[in-house]
């Protein structure tokens, strides 16, 4: 289905196109390149966050098309940097670019689901045992943090205050992979979290209440602690491939042929 794009989705700014002024020292002839390269850097990160934001956030639902003209009005600001936003989505599979037609937000099957799940298993729990062998002290600020991050989540659930535990949790997964000293699997990591928090947002609803989360986390915290890396991995992949059987059963029961 195409949807026609007449006005701005709610939380969409326009962009600013002001440049910073340029070094007093600099001479005239650099002037206008070094100003023009920051603003158009600027301009596509602001269009790559506000798109991708709109994406992940259903504003822009999946089978959503729109042409490059037609966004670059939305975010006042010219096709070039756009184009760059728009190439970056295309990387991450969010959309798919067609040269004189534009975008097209691309939907995930479940299928699709399962092997995002079957990843993070993988790189999750890998990054749970990293972060086991660098046998951190207790008192060490990233133990200390996830343990914060947890505790807010458990006391976010007593509280039924479910859009704080969903937030906590999320945090809680992405710190560990921050701490586990390995950049790449935290760029791929992120990146595959990104194309399923569609389905994360469109189940928070039909999952029962998440009690053994905390639980979980707390086992898989513990493991971390006492450097024990093979218990780390072992439960935390346990713990995610969980959470996988827990959607794909929403999305086959509720007969969601996309999202």
């Amino acid at each position: 289905m195409t949807f026609g794009i007449k006005t701005p989705p709610a939380g969409v700014m326009a962009a600013s196109s002001t440049a910073a002024s340029a070094d007093a020292a600099t001479s005239d002839h650099l002037r206008p390149n070094s100003a023009g390269r920051t603003s158009r850097s600027s301009l596509a990160e602001q269009a790559y966050r506000q798109l991708k934001e709109g994406i992940l956030h259903n504003k822009y639902p999946p089978g959503f098309t729109a042409t490059e003209a037609e966004i670059a009005g939305q975010l006042a600001m010219s096709r070039t940097p756009l184009r760059e936003a728009l190439l970056r989505l295309q990387s991450e599979g969010l959309v798919e670019v067609t040269p004189r037609r534009g975008l097209r937000v691309l939907p995930l099957y479940p299928a699709d689901m399962r092997e995002i799940y079957e990843l993070l298993c993988c790189l999750e729990a890998a990054a749970a045992e990293m972060l086991a062998k660098r046998r951190l002290p207790e008192d060490s600020i990233e133990l200390r943090e996830l343990e914060e991050i947890n505790e807010r989540m458990g006391a976010a659930l007593e509280l039924g205050d479910l859009n704080t535990w969903a937030a906590m949790d999320e945090r809680f997964h992405r710190r560990l992979v921050e701490h586990c000293g390995n950049g790449r699997i935290c760029r791929v990591a992120f990146n595959v979290w990104d194309q399923s928090h569609r389905a994360r947002i469109l189940t928070a609803p039909l999952r029962p209440t998440p009690t053994e989360s905390y639980k979980e986390h707390r086992a898989v915290l513990e493991a971390i602690k006492r450097g024990d890396d093979r218990v780390a991995y072992e439960l935390h992949r346990a713990h995610r491939y969980r959470g996988m059987t827990e959607i794909l059963s929403l999305l086959e029961q509720h007969q969601f042929g996309h999202l």
